[in-house]
């Protein structure tokens, strides 16, 4: 397979009270109530044009303290060895991550929100309107997770990804 060469250019920086990656909730669902805000750069601005109806949005963004890639890794909520892409964990061969979050307002180019489990400087790479219609899917099968739903409320990172 040949290999392409892709380049993003973040359209932002998210700031939020997590200045190191210890102690940092691993999901949103495990951030209720922390508030951070995102500044949109400037070339960017125009793109939030009808944004603020909706409630939720979901953000990519680029793991940027990430130095490796590993295809198998012991998750947070786990002891067990698990293949990357059966995890959420940081250490991918593309070091993207994705969490839903609760837009509260937008001040010109700064976006208010809340539960937020993202590093503080982290470069947003897009945002996307959260549509339940189009992102809510029941789901019968949560592969090894199983053995830990209830547990991501209480969850927070250690240094196991750095």
């Amino acid at each position: 397979m040949k290999a392409h060469k892709i380049t993003y250019q973040p359209i932002g920086t998210v700031h939020t009270p997590f200045q190191d990656i210890r102690g940092m909730p691993i999901q949103p669902s495990g951030a209720s109530g922390i508030r951070g805000t995102i500044e949109i750069d400037s070339d960017f601005v125009l793109g939030l044009k009808d944004l603020e109806g909706f409630s939720h949005i979901i953000l990519l963004y680029h793991f940027h303290q990430v130095r490796e890639s590993k295809l198998l890794v012991i998750p947070f909520m786990d002891t067990q060895q698990r293949g990357i892409f059966a995890t959420r964990a940081p250490k991918r061969p593309n070091p993207i991550g994705l969490s839903v979050v609760k837009l509260l307002s937008i001040d010109g180019n700064v976006l208010h929100v809340e539960n937020l489990d993202i590093l503080d400087g982290t470069p947003l790479l897009d945002i996307k309107p959260y549509v339940p219609e189009f992102d809510q899917h029941p789901a019968n099968r949560v592969g090894w997770l199983e053995q830990a739903r209830g547990m991501v409320v209480n969850k927070r990172s250690d240094a196991r990804f750095r």
